[in-house]
Order: structure tokens, then sequence, then C-alpha cells
């Protein structure tokens, strides 16, 4: 007997009819020779700090730290505590004899199998099985092509690394400095996190601080087109060129023609797709991820913690096969000759390939999507359309005008074929293109042409400011956070990780460091007390950078786990010795912001949710039913966790029940042809 088991219910349920397993169980599913069961999530986790020793479970206090634990220890997560001993029971049966470990393909997922493994004691053979898609035809392929849970050693120890990592910094260092500030709520420092906030407040402080400037341009009217100076910083300077120029004559001393052409995009990431779910939707990199993870589960979508935006060589004839279908199931027009080739590169596939959909949305009634998967379902399609599609191919244009020995230009462009960017003007919520004249064509126009009594004046400009953080650009500082250190054919840049970052971004809302208005990401008054009393290498994005990228080398055993967490406790051990000591100079306190707190975001259109005097709402006036679930009255905390894409209780019959179900958005349109929407409850059991 065969024992297979997968992150989530979701999981399970795509590999049962795949190994022809059908009679349901408590807690798994039985056949031919197969037992299929499911972790939900993580059953095991580290143990806190209280667990450990009554020491450390006291209140807090200077002497208590460092905290370094002697040997590392695991607690069964109480809420799931009923699917771990069906797993243990399922692992421990005596006709298991081989066990597969279905858990997502990457570092988490390896660490939630093994946490379970070592703590049952389990000692039977596992094999690893390793897919991008849950499309059964994936699925036998992976099934096929397993590999002994000992060739992951590697990646099982850079996960485990980076979890005793982020567990040693946050328990240390929260404690420390909420101990030398004396807060009663709790300060909370983390590898990623703290990071994340300086780059924040950072940002915060140019846009605050910022004074503008003022500079000038002199433009000449040349009947046709117009034509500028440089930036002139000089007021006086500007002034004498305008009245030199007015009404004398203008000859043309150069026309530069160039043939230019932009390559059409890279497939997605899920980086890059936050990033873009967040510009055309306003979805944060949360929702991006919940809907993404959703369409995956409905083999739909392919794997979403993917950091690689290519393809490998043995996908070439698939990714054909969904051109074609994307072309023919959705309305955004057919590719003429799709070069996929230009998407494939194995070298840069790693764990897993782009992001992409799968062959089955042939099959599937895409309007019976709930609003957001529908939306994150058409980027990813029309992406790949774009991508294999033809060049944005253009004209450039530059004229060189002299005036009483002064030196004016234009440009301009004229398209010649749109390529890749005439499919990708078809998204709902594009955004407007810049119309300014540098993209606009230009007259014809011949060296030496002159043109007479030319009107000529200053023209006064302002500096602009930095902008604040959206999700968008966010992501991207995370991403390339402490880049320009490292080079340039380095694996690994950035802070986090694809797969971390939205929850990085929500822990920092949730501890109220950070707030969302609309759009804008910005520090709360504790965020930036937080940041002010730290020392600069906790904030340093540069060095979690590093981090970073050692873990990947530990994953590809270039470099030794003993070692970095030989650092990372003389790191914290530094810490503890300079800054044990009480400081009273900083307060902290709950912020009251004048922006009503946003309680996450619409799942409808994207527009932020708040609370109102009568009851929940959405900003963007979207009509999304928000307050109740089938009749169910929501409180504040259940409708937060359900836009956070969480599970949430729910009472039944007088009773709290078993059943952990979630809540997916749906819109249909009733007998008036006005379109209803709001939340349903999906249960495990269907």
């Amino acid at each position: 007997m065969k024992l297979i088991i997968g992150e989530k219910p979701s999981v399970a349920r795509a590999i049962t009819p795949v190994v022809g397993a059908k009679t349901k169980k408590d807690g798994y599913i039985e056949g031919n020779g197969y037992l299929v069961s499911w972790f939900v999530g993580h059953l095991v986790e580290l143990k806190i700090p209280d667990d450990y020793c009554e020491e450390w479970a006291v209140t807090w206090n200077f002497s208590q730290l460092p905290m370094f634990p002697d040997k590392w220890q695991f607690a069964i997560a109480k809420k799931t505590k009923a699917q771990f001993n069906v797993v243990k029971s399922l692992m421990n049966d005596s006709n298991v004899t081989e066990i597969i470990c279905a858990t997502d393909a990457d570092r988490e997922g390896e660490c939630i199998f093994r946490y379970v493994y070592n703590l049952i004691g389990c000692k039977k053979p596992v094999k690893r099985l390793w897919v991008s898609s849950l499309e059964e035809s994936a699925i036998q392929d992976g099934l096929q092509c397993m590999k002994p849970m000992s060739d992951y050693d590697r990646l099982f120890e850079a996960g485990f690394c980076r979890a005793k990592a982020d567990w040693l910094i946050g328990m240390n260092l929260s404690r420390l400095f909420t101990v030398r500030y004396g807060n009663r709520k709790g300060l909370n420092v983390g590898r990623v996190k703290t990071p994340t906030l300086a780059m924040i407040v950072e940002r915060d402080n140019q846009v605050k601080n910022f004074v503008k400037q003022k500079f000038f341009t002199v433009d000449i009217d040349c009947g046709t087109f117009t034509a500028y100076s440089d930036r002139i910083n000089d007021e006086q300077k500007a002034d004498t060129i305008a009245a030199q120029c007015d009404g004398k004559t203008a000859v043309v001393s150069d026309v530069k023609r160039e043939q230019k052409s932009i390559n059409p995009p890279k497939l997605f990431d899920l980086t890059s797709l936050q990033r873009e779910a967040n510009k055309k939707y306003g979805y944060t990199a949360q929702q991006t991820l919940t809907y993404l993870q959703s369409l995956y589960e409905k083999k739909l979508a392919t794997y979403p913690r993917t950091d690689s935006q290519f393809l490998t060589d043995d996908m070439e004839q698939t990714a054909l096969d969904v051109v074609r279908i994307v072309g023919e199931t959705l309305d955004f027009g057919v590719v003429d000759m799709p070069n996929v080739k230009r998407c494939i590169n194995n070298k840069k596939v790693t764990g897993h390939h782009a992001v992409i959909p799968t062959i089955n949305i042939a099959d599937t009634e895409l309007d019976s999507l709930p609003t957001g998967e529908k939306n994150i379902l058409s980027l990813i399609a029309l992406r790949l359309l774009c991508a294999v599609a033809a060049p944005h191919r253009y004209e450039a244009v530059k004229i060189t005008v002299i005036c009483e020995n002064n030196i004016f230009t234009a440009t301009g462009k004229s398209i010649k074929e749109m390529g890749w960017k005439e499919l990708d003007a078809k998204i709902a919520g594009k955004e407007k293109e810049d119309n300014s004249q540098e993209d606009s064509p230009l007259p014809s126009i011949e060296k030496d042409m002159q043109f007479e009594n030319v009107p000529a004046k200053k023209s006064i400009h302002y500096t602009s400011p930095p902008k604040p953080y959206t999700e968008d650009t966010l992501l991207s500082a995370m991403e390339h956070a402490g880049a320009a250190d490292f080079d340039e054919n380095a694996e690994k840049k950035g802070i986090g990780t694809p797969a971390t970052r939205a929850a990085v971004i929500e822990e920092l809302v949730a501890h109220n460091y950070v707030l969302r208005d609309g759009k804008k990401i910005t520090a709360t008054e504790d965020g930036e007390k937080l940041i002010s009393i730290l020392p600069d290498k906790i904030k340093s994005a540069k060095l979690t950078a590093e981090w970073e990228s050692c873990f990947m080398e530990i994953e590809h055993g270039n470099k030794s786990a003993d070692d970095f967490m030989h650092k990372i406790t003389t790191y914290i051990s530094d810490l503890c010795k300079d800054f044990g000591q009480t400081n009273s100079d900083v307060s902290f306190g709950k912020t009251k912001s004048s922006i009503s707190e946003s309680l996450g975001n619409c799942p409808k259109c994207g527009k932020e949710v708040k609370k109102g005097k009568f009851g929940f709402y959405c900003t963007g006036k979207c009509g999304m039913q928000l307050a109740k679930v089938y009749g169910k009255e929501l409180t504040e905390t259940q409708l937060k966790k359900l836009l956070e894409g969480k599970e949430v209780f729910y009472t039944a019959n007088g009773k709290k029940t078993n059943v952990l179900p979630e809540a997916v958005p749906y819109s249909f349109k009733n007998k008036d042809g006005e379109e209803i929407s709001g939340f349903q409850w999906k249960t495990e059991k269907g």
C-alpha cells in the first residue's frame, strides 16, 4: 500500500482520480492500492519560546536574552490536530510500505512534510512528487519521474535554516527592543519585515521632505511642431534666450531617424503578476496569490509561487497548444506564427517555470469564476499571448533646430507595427499611454529647412517629488533590494521570496506599522518610531538580501547551513549585548489615523473595504455585498480574514462546527440583468 500526502485537500482531490482512489474515509481517500491524505497547511510548527522552558515564559526581561534552543522543538498545531492524528495513523499503518510526498514543490512544502514525518518518527521510504500543474497529465508524468526524498535534503536544509533564522531574529529582537523601550504593546521585529518597513519609512521621508525646484525651458513654435531647449536653471538666462529667438529664423540642422523595436514582455512569475494586478485592479499581493492559488487548485493555472519567467524545452508544444486555446477561448485575438522559443530558457528555470494557463480553460465555463480569479486568469493568458507575439516596431525621429546659435530639439515616433502592444491594450483596466509629443509622429522634415518669424517663449517647470509606495512599487523594491551589491549573474537578489512577500506586507499592516490608503502604502507613527530606534544593521536591506542569497547557496550545496547559523547567533548576541539596557526616549502606542482603516480589498473590484456608520462597504461602490454570507452576519475580524483569503470557523445549529470553510466571492446577473455579488461558503465537504 502506498500513502500519498498532499499539502491541501484540493491537491489530494486532484491526485485521487489519477491513482484510482475513490473510497472516502475520515481524513483520507482509499483505493487501487493507494491511500491519499492531506495536510491543512502547517500541521506542525516550531515551538514558541514560552513552550521551551519556564525562564522564557516569564515576564520578558534582558536576563533571558539571547534565546538559543539547544535542540529545536516542534508543536502540533491545535486547530489541525485531528488531521495530524489521521496522518500519523496512516504513516504508522503496517500496510503502508511507501510514502509519496505531494506537498507544494518548494522549500516551504518540503518543510511542511518533513516536520510532520520527523515528529512522528517515521522511517518508511519516501519519494517526492514534483509537479508544476495539477492537471492529470502533469501528475501522471510526475508519478513516473519521482526521486527519493534524500535528493531534496538540501532543499529542506535551506528551508529549515530560513525558519530557524526567522525564529531567532524575530523572537529575540522583538523581546529585546520591547524590553528596552518598556513597551506594553510589544514591538515586532523581523528579518524581512523590518528592512521592508525601513524602505517605506525612507520613501515617506523623501516625500515629506521634498522641496520642489523651479527650472525653465525655451520653446519655439515652428508651425507644425514645437522644439524645446535643454533644462535651464537660471531664469534670467532663459529670458535672454527667449528674447533673442522670438520672431527670428530657425534652421533645421539635423534630422535623425532610427528604426527601433520593443520586444514582448516576459511571462509572469509571481511577483511580476502581483505587481501587474495591483496596477490594473488594485489587488493586494495577498489577494493575487489567493486568486492564483485557487486557479492552480482548479487546474486552470500552473504553480503560483515561482520566481521564473521562462519555460523549459520540453514545454514548447504545450505552450503552443495553450496559446491556441487562449486565442480560441478568450476574446483577445489570435497570434499569427507565435514565437514560443523566445519564452524558453532552461537555465533560468530552477524549481518551477513561469505562470501560464493550462489547457483546461477550454473545458471550463470561465464566466462562472469569481471576478478576482477571472481577472487574474485573463492577465496570465494575455501575458502568454503578448510574450509569443511580434515585437512592437516604430521609427524614432529627433530634429535639431538652431535659432540665434541656440539649440532646440523635437522628438517623435511613428508606429510601423503594433505587434504585442495591440494585444496588451485589450486588457480591462489598462492604463492610458502617455500621449506626450515624444510619442506622437512628427511632420516630414528635412535638413536645412527654415522657419521664419518663430514665436519663442519661456516655460516654467517644477521638479516632481518621489511617489509613495504602492504594492506594485514596494514589491519591486523588495525584489531588487541590494541588487547593486550582487554580481549581475547572481541567482538571488532582493529580500523575501515570491511566496513570502505578500505575507510580509500583510503582517506590517496587521501590526499597525503601515497603512493602506487607496493604492498607497505609508508608514504609521509607530512604524516610523520603530525604525527610528533600531540600529542600521537590523534595517539593512543589503544584509537581508545577502541572507536570502545564502539560503539559495545552501540549497545548491555551495554553503554550509551550520556556518550561516553561527553568523546569525553571533549577530543576535552582539545586538543583545549592545542594546540590553532600558531607554525611555521613545514611547509607542496605537496610531490613530484620520483615515478610516482599510479592512482589505474588495474581491470584485479591488477597491478598499472600510467600516462606515451603517456597516462594511466597498469604497469602489461596485455593489459587492460584504455584510453577510448567505444571511450570516460577519464580524469585523471574520471579514478581515475572508478578505485576506484565510479560513474562518462558523457556527451551525447552535454549535461551532469543525468544518473549516472558506468564503469565495460570487457574481451573477438576476432576471432584471442586475449584477449581484457577494461571498459564498465553500467547505472541504463540498
